[in-house]
């Protein structure tokens, strides 16, 4: 009588013994050590991904004041080259009866549009100049920013509006007729006419600063890449 046979063990049945083990060293093993910069599996924790974001809030908002002071201190700058290269505009004075009465030199003079033409070209310079230096000292961008540049240039546009009418001849037309006499040309206060020029800066400014940062900003990480050693095969440079 023959012994009863035994199957033999699947081929695939592995003792506990056999399973695989992560290796000591190696690039696997530095994706499961556990690390100040990376969390359970090898994902970054804060200090990685998480710090190429910007700096916190605080310091976002108290970037963004400094800017938006600075921003308006350069009105001042703005007003004097207003009240410098603005085109002149002429009056004359002139008696009728016992009143003074004010009437332009020159009455289809476009000197009055040139006013209002020399704030905007001015604002637009400047504004443009306060977006690079704004891009050029903190790279990235932010909506704190962003309202500081607009904020700051609408602040330095009426510091600036209101700096040039200060430097300019006075306000009141009449005594300056009577100080120079009957007939005598003088020069007009300087207004600006076109409100709409107080905004040439701020626009300029945003704008700029978008173009700027969409062109030479950095560009944030996809955190979804696939990066180590378990990326897909064939997605690394090919041999």
């Amino acid at each position: 009588m023959s012994a009863p046979l035994t199957p033999p063990p699947p081929p695939h049945e592995r003792s506990a013994r056999d399973a695989w083990q992560p290796p000591a060293d190696g690039p696997a093993a530095a994706t499961f050590q556990h690390s100040g910069n990376t969390g359970h599996a090898g994902y970054p924790r804060h200090g990685s991904w998480y710090d190429q974001d910007g700096p916190g809030m605080k310091t976002e908002l108290r970037e963004a004041a400094v800017t938006a002071v600075a921003v308006a201190l350069g009105g001042v700058l703005l007003g004097v080259l207003w009240w410098w290269l603005a085109p002149r505009v002429p009056l004359v004075g002139d008696v009728v009866g016992e009143n003074w009465v004010v009437y332009f030199k020159d009455s289809e003079g476009e000197q009055a549009i040139g006013v209002d033409g020399t704030f905007s070209l001015l604002a637009l310079g400047l504004g443009a100049l306060s977006a690079l230096v704004a891009f050029l000292v903190r790279r990235r961008g932010g909506v704190p920013l962003v309202v500081a540049l607009a904020v700051g240039g609408l602040l330095g546009s009426l510091l600036a509006w209101r700096i040039g009418v200060w430097l300019g001849p006075a306000q009141d037309v009449v005594a300056q007729a009577r100080s120079a006499g009957k007939g005598v040309t003088f020069d007009a206060p300087l207004r600006l006419s076109a409100k709409g020029a107080l905004l040439v800066w701020p626009f300029a400014a945003l704008v700029m600063h978008l173009g700027l940062t969409g062109l030479f900003g950095p560009r944030d990480p996809d955190p979804l890449a696939p990066e180590g050693p378990y990326a897909p095969q064939g997605t690394g440079p090919k041999a």
